[in-house]
């Protein structure tokens, strides 16, 4: 069928060729590029040849070579440019550069205040997608092969700085066609020429209308002059095109110069403004694949009742009851039976340009995380067969890493996907369809595989795993619940000053370890409580209200003393709760252990839902739709911000399919089930403050750090030995240097700052519609100085980037082997009133069995695991913190060279950290069998590495 479209193609064309041949008008009208190509000697050209000259054209695309760099003389009216350094996507943030270095401001003026009009050459260089160029066939194929033999497929047009003296508007575009020269098999090249006027100004920015029927991926446009190519200029565009022939607006790429709003060259004002309302759109309708429109809309689209009523959910955002961050809009229509919630038909839209790369070649996590959930989730779930099946014994834990899953007969289609998703984990076992999957040994099982078992770790990971955001001082005793009591049970909690100095064996008292911070909280139980006799309800799990109290040994370590498990009042049963801690018997050892799984559990839960999925990707996405319908492209401090956004709205929108959703992996796998997300969602009432994400401010209201201006950071921990908290200040003074420099580079004053009508614009918009549920609160930062968005600034990147890695990249390698942390509690607590007296008897007679029954079931743990380890995997293009200048940096020198500064700090910390590794004082870093904290490493390679900071929120 594609061998027939693509005939018919030629034939159409080839009937289209020939009017030329038999009209000698219409023949004058043909582009010289096409006459040469083709041989043109004569008007009197046959049909024949002309047809057989076009085939060779469009079929012999082996001859078709990729454009050399012009060869370049030296000129001798520009000056020297300064170094860009690496590649950056751009997506808006279009810049001009000097080939592959930046091109000075001056230096674009310069090719257009000739005392005679200038040529100038275009050469456009398009990425050709997966598929490469027979990617998109039939007949709009062969008109658009035609519109490129014709040199009438791209229509570029520049854009003058200064406007027209004579009548006080923009001048009048300077436009070409650029036609088509050359490809191989990752880019095509198009060339055009421009004639310029001697009047015409510096050029600011360049239209392109796209006349293929297809969407064209654009990497950049480079300028030369004509009379002498000595120097090139790159506008940087790397930004999907769409076609004219769905939307007839142009797309506009500013140059590398930044701009405030009242600096914008008078030429471009208009067009700055018409980008924006572009962008924000009208707020109605569908939107579509092509579109770039950024919107905001509640979580109305994680239920399905329509499937079936158990997959009904609530609408999560713009409630009282459930107040949470917008997402961006995809204006679905909405249910019949609900018209609150928005149908799951079809796929989920986010801005053409945030999407995962498409590019030939290329290889992503995110992508690779699709292919798990729709192709290897289902085919455990088929051999495995019973979804609540136990591990029968530890050894048969230790078998998915040593023998494998036999995922049977997946057919032709799944076997081609499983070939390339995560070939490190599935393998063929013969020639048939079997595969197999067979997961890595994670880091912390590698190094000891008994380390779970082991109290001095389950507290060191509370410093150095993967969530050492929960841990906070003990400042009050006795411990009092917020929740009301005559619902919830008594407010004291059931951890005595007895129980305390019993365990501590008499080191101290209560009140003197309050008073020398000695004492330290997990503390799940006013979230989780009022969940419990919802949670329960559900089937294969349970829950609890937990509070775990942590001793602070004079060598700088953690030590679990008591844990409180608590459940409320039922219709059926009273309030229960009772505390545990460890013993030197087998009973109450052994009841220790299941204590402290359930306490794994609860903190799974809310890594995976607020301090992962809630205070990273969820509370982000409101700062990147704004940025885009707020900050022009042009805007310095959309160009700061752009490479901490990649990807992010793509992968929440994947999340939102197949993660967060009704019956999702997170429902599936954890103990809140289908709570989980309003469970997210009470966190965000009680806990989130945007003040209290930074770093610091974050480590002060735990009570892990307090002020003084003598120690480095402006902060003294609580903890001196606490990994996360020690390399995440490092990091988060790095960025905030980083910042400092930037912004006042072009803010020099505090009267710019609230002067700038998109920046007070951007800032408004987060607070009062993306985070729109929480905007009367007090806490907000004023917008008022250059500190304030200093402040504002760096809590955001800091956000995306180090907080992020801290809480995604040791998934695996801490609950990859999940008696580590168990995601799900799946059975009560044997000495819980009112179990059956059996379940006590049965404990007594094989109590590893009962560890065994509460961890997750075979097939939970095998679709987690899968899970978590593409969740901790960096992509082969992965772009990490200070690699690579934006183009836009580099225009400006004093901003390239804090950026320079930026990176070459981030290159110094590699080394700190691995020298805080190498130091045995370090014991929640560095010991026998102990997995060395690297996670706020700025770099690393490809692949489940545990260390690794990249620009954005990616995976």
């Amino acid at each position: 069928m594609i061998f027939i479209n693509f005939t018919l193609s030629l034939l159409y064309i080839r009937r289209a060729l020939s009017c030329f041949i038999f009209h000698p008008p219409l023949l004058s009208t043909l582009p010289p590029f096409l006459t040469k190509r083709l041989n043109y000697a004569e008007p009197t050209l046959h049909t024949r040849s002309l047809s057989s000259s076009f085939s060779s054209l469009c079929l012999n695309s082996s001859q078709w070579q990729p454009l050399s760099a012009p060869k370049a003389k030296s000129p001798s009216f520009l000056s020297p440019a300064t170094s860009a350094g690496g590649k950056k996507a751009q997506r808006r943030s279009g810049g001009i550069r000097c080939s592959s270095e930046a091109a000075d401001e001056a230096q674009v003026s310069v090719l257009t205040k000739a005392k005679i009009p200038t040529k100038l050459k275009a050469v456009v260089t398009i990425n050709l997608t997966i598929g490469g160029i027979f990617s998109h066939v039939g007949m709009t194929r062969g008109l658009d092969d035609f519109a490129d033999l014709m040199g009438r497929s791209l229509y570029l047009e520049l854009l003058s700085k200064e406007i027209d003296p004579k009548n006080g508007s923009e001048r009048k575009p300077v436009g070409a066609y650029a036609h088509k020269i050359g490809n191989n098999t990752t880019e095509a090249k198009y060339e055009g020429e421009f004639t310029i006027p001697q009047d015409f100004g510096g050029i600011g920015a360049i239209l392109v209308t796209n006349e293929h029927h297809k969407e064209i991926r654009l990497k950049d446009i480079v300028l030369t002059t004509d009379d002498d190519e000595a120097s090139s200029f790159t506008i940087d565009c790397q930004s999907w095109v769409h076609s004219k022939f769905d939307n007839h607006d142009k797309r506009i790429f500013f140059t590398s110069k930044s701009y405030l709003p009242s600096d914008t060259p008078a030429g471009l004002k208009s067009y700055r403004d018409k980008e924006l309302k572009a962008l924000r759109g009208s707020g109605t309708g569908e939107r579509k694949p092509f579109e770039r429109i950024y919107d905001y809309d509640v979580y109305n689209d994680l239920g399905d009742p329509e499937i079936h009523p158990d997959n009904a959910r609530p609408v999560i955002g713009g409630s009282k009851q459930f107040p949470y961050p917008r997402r961006c809009r995809t204006g679905r229509p909405k249910l019949k039976s609900d018209p609150k919630v928005e149908k799951r038909a079809g796929n989920f839209y986010i801005p053409r340009d945030e999407a995962f790369s498409e590019i030939k070649q290329a290889q992503f996590s995110a992508k690779t995380l699709r292919s798990v959930m729709h192709a290897v989730v289902p085919s455990i779930n088929s051999a495995l067969v019973d979804k609540n099946k136990s591990f029968p014994y530890f050894t048969a834990i230790d078998s998915l890493f040593d023998e494998g899953l036999i995922l049977g007969d997946q057919g032709g289609n799944a076997g081609g996907a499983f070939s390339t998703v995560i070939p490190r984990l599935i393998k063929a076992v013969s020639e048939a369809d079997d595969f197999l999957l067979r997961f890595e040994i994670p880091e912390m099982m590698e190094r000891d595989k008994f380390s779970w078992f082991r109290d001095e770790e389950f507290s060191r990971q509370t410093l150095a795993g993967i969530n050492p955001l929960s841990i906070q001082l003990l400042t009050e005793f006795p411990i009092v619940s917020k929740l009301d009591p005559k619902i919830y049970g008594p407010a004291k909690s059931g951890i005595t000053k007895e129980i305390i100095e019993r365990e501590i064996r008499g080191y101290m008292t209560v009140e003197q370890a309050l008073k020398e911070k000695k004492l330290f909280i997990l503390d799940f139980h006013d979230l989780y409580l009022p969940y419990v006799n919802k949670v329960r309800t559900l089937e294969n799990t349970t829950l609890y209200g937990s509070r775990t109290i942590f001793f602070l040994n004079p060598d700088d370590t953690l030590r679990p003393i008591a844990i409180e498990l608590t459940r409320p009042k039922s219709p059926t049963k009273p309030h229960w709760s009772q505390v545990f801690a460890n013993s030197w018997d087998a009973t109450g050892t052994w009841l220790w252990r299941l204590a402290k799984a359930h306490v794994g559990a609860h903190d799974s839960g809310y890594h995976q839902l607020v301090s992962h999925w809630l205070r990273t990707h969820c509370c982000a996405e409101p700062y990147i739709i704004a940025a885009n319908r707020q900050l022009s492209a042009m805007h310095p401090i959309y160009r700061l911000l752009f490479p901490h956004f990649r990807y992010t709205m793509e992968i929440n929108a994947l999340a939102r399919e197949s993660l967060i959703n009704a019956g999702g992996i997170i429902e599936g796998g954890f103990s809140p089930g289908k709570y989980s997300v309003e469970l997210s969602s009470v966190a965000y009432a009680q806990l989130w403050r945007f003040d209290m994400e930074a770093l610091p401010a974050d480590l002060i209201r735990r009570g892990m750090a307090v002020e003084d201006p003598t120690a480095e950071h402006g902060l003294r921990l609580t903890i001196k030995d606490y990994p996360y908290a020690a390399d995440g200040l490092l990091i988060w003074s790095t960025i905030k240097q980083w910042v400092t420099d930037y912004v006042n580079q072009y803010y020099e004053s505090s009267a710019q700052v609230i002067e700038d009508p998109e920046l007070q614009a951007w800032w408004a918009e987060i607070r009062n519609v993306g985070h729109g549920d929480k905007k009367d609160e007090p806490w907000w930062p004023v917008l008022n100085s250059t500190d304030s968005l200093i402040g504002i600034l760096t809590t955001i990147i800091w956000t995306v980037t180090g907080h992020h890695a801290a809480v995604n990249f040791g998934q695996y390698h801490y609950a990859g082997y999940f008696p580590n942390q168990p995601t799900t509690a799946r059975v009560n607590l044997p000495v819980e009133e009112g179990e059956p007296a059996d379940r006590m008897t049965q404990f007594m007679i094989r109590p590893e069995n009962e560890l065994l029954k509460c961890f997750p079931s075979q097939i939970q743990a095998s679709v987690i695991m899968a899970v978590l380890d593409i969740l901790s995997s960096h992509s082969p293009d992965e772009e990490y913190l200070g690699v690579g200048p934006e183009a836009a940096y580099a225009a400006e020198p004093a901003v390239q060279a804090a950026f320079e500064r930026f990176s070459g700090r981030l290159k110094e910390i590699e080394g700190i950290i691995d020298g805080r590794n190498l130091d045995v004082g370090l014991k929640n870093r560095c010991g026998a069998g102990i997995v060395p904290y690297e996670l706020l490493k700025p770099f690393s390679e490809a692949g489940v590495t545990g260390k690794g900071i990249p620009t954005s929120i990616s995976i």
